[in-house]
C-alpha cells in the first residue's frame, strides 16, 4: 500500500524539519507559528459552527442504524493502513489484532457494515504514520493548526498525506460513496465532541490555548502507548 519512493522523501523532510526545530531535551511543544495558527484556528472555528456542528447535531438525531453502518464501513477500510503502520512500528501484536479484526468485519460483518470483531474482543489498535515516524525517532516539531483538519504538529502534518494516500476510501469507485463515507466519519467524530465544545465555550478560557494543550497531551499519550519514544 505504501510506496517507498513516496514515503522516504516525506520521512527525510519530517526528520530534517523536526530536527532543526528540536529543543535540547528532544521534546518540542513550542508554538513559533502562533499568529498564523490562531488565524487558521479562527477559520476552523467558523467552519465548525456553520457546517460541522449543525451536521453533527443532525447526525445525532438520526437513528444509529443509519449512521453507524456508514461510519463502521469507513472505519473498517482504515484498518489495512493501521496494519502496515503497526508492522513499521514493530508492533506485531497490534498488527495481528487489526488484521483479524479487518478479516472478521469484512466477512461476517458484511464488508464492515457491522462490527462482530468488537463482540469477539478484537478491538481496534488505532495508529497512523505520524506515530510511525515517532517510533523511528522523529521529534514532533512545532505545533501546527491545519485548515479543516485542525490541531497537529509539523511531523504529523508531513505524515498526513501518507495516511490519506493509504486510506482505501480514496479508491472507492463511486465518488458519492467516498464523499458520504468521509463526511459521516468527520461528522461522527465531531458529534462525539459536542459536550466538550459546550463546556469550552462556557468557560473563561483561551479556546486556542486550551485546544493546543489538550491536543498535545492526548497526542503524546497516544504516541507513547507504553513505549519510550520521542513525543
Amino acid at each position: 500500500m505504501y510506496k517507498s519512493s513516496q514515503i522516504l522523501p516525506l520521512v527525510f523532510l519530517a526528520a530534517t524539519l523536526a530536527g532543526c526545530a528540536a529543543a535540547p531535551d528532544g521534546t518540542l511543544i513550542n508554538d513559533p507559528y502562533e499568529v498564523a495558527n490562531r488565524r487558521v484556528h479562527g477559520f476552523n472555528t467558523g467552519l465548525d459552527k456553520s457546517l460541522l456542528r449543525p451536521a453533527s447535531e443532525v447526525t445525532e438525531a438520526l437513528p444509529d442504524v443509519l449512521t453507524d453502518r456508514v461510519v463502521e464501513f469507513a472505519d473498517n477500510l482504515a484498518l489495512p493502513g493501521m496494519v502496515v503502520n503497526g508492522l513499521l512500528q514493530g508492533d506485531l501484536e497490534g498488527a495481528i489484532s487489526n488484521t483479524f479484526r479487518f478479516f472478521l468485519n469484512t466477512t461476517i460483518g458484511l464488508g464492515g457494515l457491522f462490527d462482530p470483531a468488537d463482540e469477539a474482543g478484537l478491538y481496534e489498535k488505532t495508529t497512523d504514520f505520524g506515530q510511525t515516524l515517532a517510533v523511528w525517532g522523529v521529534n514532533s516539531g512545532p505545533y501546527v493548526v491545519l485548515p479543516v483538519f485542525g490541531p497537529s504538529t509539523l511531523r504529523d502534518s508531513v505524515a498526513k498525506p501518507v495516511d490519506l494516500y493509504a486510506d482505501p476510501i480514496g479508491y472507492v469507485d463511486t465518488a458519492r460513496t467516498r464523499n458520504i463515507a468521509r463526511g459521516l466519519r468527520i461528522v461522527d467524530n465531531r458529534a462525539a465532541l459536542l459536550g466538550t465544545t459546550f463546556i469550552l465555550e462556557g468557560a473563561a478560557l483561551d479556546p486556542y490555548q486550551f485546544m493546543k494543550d489538550a491536543y498535545l497531551q492526548r497526542r503524546a499519550s497516544r504516541i507513547r502507548d507504553g513505549a519510550s519514544v520521542p513525543q
